[in-house]
């Protein structure tokens, strides 16, 4: 299961070729993806060459290959970790017994809803960052956005295979509507709100990868346990493309916030905007949206339907395998979430079952502290008096339980008069979002050169020089 076979058109670990009606079906289906691809993927980068990574094989030696590819020749291709031998299941109901290779009737419905929502995703992130490329701040940065594109547009043809497999016509019609929906469309919108939301500018791409490709961490997380092994399988791979995509983005940030404070020190100043920088105030604003947004990806605080999931088996909780406090079942466990009581937020003992969602938040959540910590010992290192903060668990909320709740980002119960006041202190205004824009007028496309609102990285992938010509123009 670990070589990926490169000579079908439709490169596999699956042994694709020998089934030859779902083979057929994915090859019917191949078109429309490239279409869409050209349509609605990165602007005018059909003859580029970017060095990508690809994957050779499904295990540790093989699946990061280099070399300068065009993006439309991308090998898009369905690739799952191996099997473990006599794999067991670790939760809920079905605990202890053999995992599922075909999906069961009584869950057919449930395990299709979590692979479409999953599969949307992933087009749906192309299509928010797809005019970055005209604003890149270096080769650099525009490998690295083309590198989270086409992985995530190989994510789409993991959860579409799913679709093919096991799904029969219902399948194959959600895989074809996974290409009909679009980001931000009026008619036909993705299914989750923050994959509808615009990414205009690099500072919210090194957002989103932050933060909201963290979201698919976890959940993938959560999913590589399923009793469906298929699917199990399927996510394991797809998160060791995954940590990429967070790397981008924890250290895009690191680099900006490093540069500003370059500015201030350089020019004895606390403003870096009048020498071409982004402020410590508009990172801060930006953390505030994106890790809010990001937040509601989880679902409601109390879910009758992430319960419904664990008890069935079906999704379970990040490294459910290896959590060693309680039965994997949670029949009489309970867990603390967060409520609004009397006009003040308390921690209230809940059914562990029905907490789900709150218990894969506080993780992702405690991983965003680490990373905030380290700009902090950025800004720390060089001498300026500002802390980056993650906002409270309930500012800023769409979903679940503070949803009609105005909250400051210190945690504070307010009026909407005073939201609507402070609002724009809080998250990027409109003059915010057109100056960090403006930033980004000139791409800078000279191998080994950087914008001024971004310090160049610690380290360049996979060893090359560091003038090296990430993307090359014909």
């Amino acid at each position: 299961m670990g070589t990926i076979n490169y000579s079908e058109k439709i490169p596999n670990n699956v042994n694709l070729s020998e089934n030859r009606r779902l083979q057929r079906a994915l090859e019917a289906w191949q078109p429309a993806y490239i279409q869409w691809w050209n349509d609605l993927g990165p602007v005018k980068s059909q003859t580029q060459d970017v060095y990508l990574r690809t994957a050779i094989s499904a295990d540790s030696e093989g699946w990061a290959h280099f070399g300068h590819v065009k993006m439309p020749e991308y090998r898009w291709g369905i690739f799952l970790s191996a099997p473990e031998e006599d794999r067991r299941i670790s939760f809920g109901d079905h605990k202890g017994e053999p995992v599922w290779q075909e999906v069961p009737g009584e869950y057919r419905s449930l395990i299709r809803r979590l692979i479409v929502v999953q599969g949307d995703t992933e087009p749906a992130s192309v299509e928010q960052q797809r005019h970055l490329g005209q604003t890149c701040p270096s080769l650099y940065d525009l490998r690295n956005l083309f590198q989270v594109n086409v992985e995530e547009g190989r994510h789409l043809w993991a959860m579409v295979y799913l679709l093919h497999a096991h799904f029969g016509r219902d399948g194959r019609e959600e895989a074809d509507m996974m290409l009909e929906r679009h980001s931000g469309d009026v008619d036909k919108p993705r299914i989750l709100g923050a994959f509808n939301e615009e990414t205009p500018d690099w500072l919210s791409f090194f957002m989103f990868t932050f933060f909201t490709d963290r979201d698919g961490k976890f959940q993938l997380g959560a999913l590589a346990e399923s009793s469906f092994d298929p699917l199990a399988r399927t996510c394991r791979f797809m998160l060791k493309e995954e940590a990429h995509h967070m790397f981008v983005g924890e250290t895009g940030i690191s680099r900006v916030v490093r540069r500003s404070c370059e500015l201030m020190n350089e020019n004895k100043t606390d403003d870096p905007r009048k020498y071409g920088g982004i402020d410590l105030q508009t990172i801060q604003k930006y953390i505030n949206f994106h890790y809010s947004v990001s937040l509601d990806l989880f679902g409601a605080e109390i879910s009758t339907n992430a319960a419904n999931s664990f008890t069935a088996s079906v999704k379970g909780r990040f490294n459910e395998a290896k959590l060693t406090q309680d039965d994997h079942q949670l029949n009489d466990s309970t867990y603390p979430v967060l409520q609004a009581v009397n006009n003040s937020f308390q921690f209230v003992e809940v059914p562990a079952l029905n907490a789900i969602n709150e218990a894969l938040r506080d993780k992702y959540s405690k991983e965003c502290e680490s990373g905030v910590e380290r700009w902090n010992r950025v800004i720390e290192k060089h001498g300026i008096d500002f802390k980056l903060t993650l906002p409270h668990r309930a500012f800023h909320r769409q979903i679940g339980e503070f949803q009609d709740y105005c909250v400051s980002p210190d945690g504070r119960q307010i009026t909407e008069k005073e939201w609507d006041q402070h609002k724009n202190d809080w998250l990027p205004s409109a003059e915010d979002k057109v100056y960090v824009q403006s930033l980004m007028t000139n791409p800078v496309y000279e191998p080994g050169k950087y914008a001024n609102w971004v310090a160049p990285p610690d380290k360049t992938i996979n060893g090359v020089a560091e003038d090296f010509e990430y993307v090359r123009f014909s």
